[in-house]
């Protein structure tokens, strides 16, 4: 008997529940990413700004799955998708399905100016990561050896454009790296005084949390030497700063976080997808005219009961791989399938080292508490025992000594 192919494309966090949860399933699997590892991108900004190293976070997709005998592991990028053949295209060769699914992630999105992406890197992968922390670390080395203060001044400048999770979380870890860690490390400079501006399009930060929480979270961001501008876009990102409105910001390190764009999948498919690239998909999570593909995660536009778009955070894409595994058992053995339906996680966001926000239904958590649950929930969805060891032992040792053990500048020669 010829068994079911399964091929799984991306092995983030909705793909690789997908994975897991067909481990005793009577199909063959197939899981095919780009990268050996998986990464546990909420805590991606840590290795930015010099918190965490690359293999805290991270892990080799492999040792996820070896425990698996029907589970392949292909690295290589998809180019195409062939639904009347049922291949995707991998390399030179195609891989054969009988049920495929897409769940491969988004991109940094620039609102139509790819040409400011060489000045202001997003941060999606461990590669945005490291030459981000390149980027911020060289700006300090730089300014110790400037003649001239101008320059000085613009070398330690940092702007960060977007004010979603990720434009606070990272605004707060650098402005922290800079006061805290690397306050004692220079003669000609102080640290202290580099200037950290966080710049939202929109009337205010967190734009999904409820608008309490996002006063306070400008409010917090403010103690720590934070600039927040708010209600006015970027115009301009170039090799000497961004420009604001009507404002100049002359920047050596800019950072993107202001929009995302989704993978090829929809084109691949011939479906036209929102604004950001998105598929479209309905309850059963399969991609329009399509009904052995399924699409999730970021890749994916699913509405809630409310008609609202599901967020692009971890616990969806989790919640769509353990659904789409059970749906594509029971489809093989004719049983029905119960329609999706979402399990609010929550919302939250840390802005520094004593402080986050966290919006649970009716639960709204600010500060010392939600911090620490912050971490608490960061720290039981690391997938290894390993991670969770190496990140709290990191993360109590930043907090005691004001330390951030991460700050290696590689692939750059000193000018």
């Amino acid at each position: 008997m010829i068994r079911p192919q399964v091929v799984i494309v991306g092995a983030g966090f909705g793909g690789l529940a997908v994975a897991r949860g067909l481990a005793r399933a009577p199909a063959d699997v197939t899981l095919i990413d780009r990268h050996n590892h998986h990464l546990f991108q909420p805590l991606l900004y840590q290795v930015a700004t010099a918190g965490l190293s690359p293999a805290e976070i991270a892990w080799p997709v492999r040792r996820l799955v070896r425990g698996q005998a029907n589970t392949r592991v292909l690295m290589g990028e998809v180019t195409a998708v062939d639904p009347a053949r049922r291949v995707v295209m991998l390399g030179d060769g195609p891989v054969a399905w009988d049920w495929l699914v897409l769940a491969t992630g988004a991109t940094h999105g620039y609102f139509g100016h790819d040409e400011w992406a060489v000045h202001a890197p997003g941060l999606k992968n461990l590669d945005d990561a490291t030459a981000i922390r390149g980027r911020l670390l060289l700006a300090f080395e730089r300014a110790e050896m400037a003649s001239n203060p101008d320059i000085a001044r613009r070398l330690l400048t940092i702007a960060i454009v977007g004010g979603g999770p990720t434009g606070v979380e990272v605004s707060g870890a650098i402005a922290e790296l800079a006061r805290r860690a690397l306050a004692a490390d220079f003669r000609a400079i102080d640290p202290a005084q580099a200037r950290v501006v966080l710049i939202e399009a929109g009337p205010r930060l967190l734009p999904n949390f409820p608008e309490p929480l996002s006063r306070y979270t400008a409010d917090a961001l403010g103690k720590l030497g934070v600039e927040v501008r708010l209600g006015t876009p970027v115009s301009c990102c170039d090799a000497d700063g961004v420009t604001v409105g009507a404002e100049r910001v002359p920047a050596a390190t800019i950072v993107w976080a202001a929009g995302v764009t989704a993978s090829p999948a929809a084109s691949w498919l011939g479906i036209a997808g929102d604004r950001a690239g998105r598929v479209p998909v309905g309850s059963d999570l399969t991609a329009p005219g399509h009904d052995h593909i399924y699409v999730i995660g970021d890749t994916a536009l699913v509405r809630d009961a409310r008609g609202k778009p599901l967020p692009g955070i971890a616990p969806v894409a989790k919640q769509q791989g353990a659904w789409v595994a059970r749906a594509i058992r029971a489809r093989m053995v004719g049983r029905p399938v119960r329609a999706f339906t979402y399990r609010d996680a929550g919302l939250l966001a840390t802005i520094g080292r004593k402080s986050a926000v966290i919006a649970y239904r009716r639960l709204k958590l600010r500060g010392w508490p939600a911090w620490w649950l912050w971490g608490a929930a960061h720290i039981y969805f690391l997938v290894s025992l390993r991670n969770r060891l190496l990140v709290v032992t990191q993360w109590l040792w930043s907090y005691f000594a004001f330390e951030r053990g991460a700050r290696l500048i590689t692939g750059v020669r000193p000018r």
